[in-house]
């Protein structure tokens, strides 16, 4: 169901059930998929007892439906031009997904949820670096021991030298892998536009992190 987004009515006609006991079945199935999603402080030392040194972190734009009402205006995001919910994804060097957060609105900017998450308290705790695009920007400003490298920004009065734009090239590189792990998370059909409640993507986007390193580990 989650692979192909099949729907709960031609689930229920094909086996004859009602719709509402193949929702009931689909959330007690997530719900249990995601109970088993590693917590954050437990992800990040896991590496660091493994001998990893740097993990990569990036945000997500997941598409849902239109709903009316104000509390839905904030799931709109400016920057897609649609309504939907934003998620940040830890995976480690080799792009494994390592961890999700929690389901914010459409707008939230990937600073913000990373400082709602401590992203970088946990980071400093478990001895390890992390890879960021320019979006993380800000979030660490130990000049002297940073924890993330964001890469260098070109503004309208200065350019980026030579220097700057290889550091960028290999910075890059280094990233590569975080983006594979979203192409295979969104390999989920599910996830085209969810049709879910948006409080219950959490549990569905961990139960699929889940299913998704299941998948690639086989």
């Amino acid at each position: 169901m989650l692979r192909h987004d099949q729907r709960l009515a031609d689930l229920a006609g094909g086996n004859n059930v009602s719709a509402s006991t193949v929702r009931r079945w689909r959330d007690e199935l997530i719900s249990l998929l995601a109970a088993q999603a590693p917590r954050l402080d437990r992800a990040l030392k896991k590496i660091a007892k493994r001998g990893g040194e740097v993990v990569l972190i990036d945000g997500t734009f997941i598409p849902t439906q239109r709903r009316t009402g104000k509390a839905n205006r904030r799931n709109y995001s400016g920057k897609q031009h649609r309504h939907g919910m934003h998620f940040l994804a830890l995976t480690d060097e080799h792009g494994r997904l390592v961890w999700i957060s929690a389901a914010r609105p459409g707008r939230t900017h990937d600073n913000t949820a990373a400082r709602h998450d401590r992203i970088l308290a946990h980071l400093r705790a478990a001895g390890l670096g992390a890879l960021a695009d320019l979006g993380f920007r800000g979030l660490d400003n130990d000049v002297l021991d940073p924890v993330i490298i964001t890469g260098f920004a070109a503004t309208r009065t200065r350019k980026l030298t030579p220097a700057q734009k290889d550091a960028n090239r290999v910075l890059a590189v280094g990233r590569a892998p975080v983006e594979h792990a979203f192409a295979h998370l969104k390999n989920w059909r599910t996830l085209t536009k969810l049709r879910t409640n948006p409080t219950r993507a959490t549990h569905l986007l961990r139960a699929l992190l889940v299913l998704t390193n299941l998948e690639v580990n086989r």
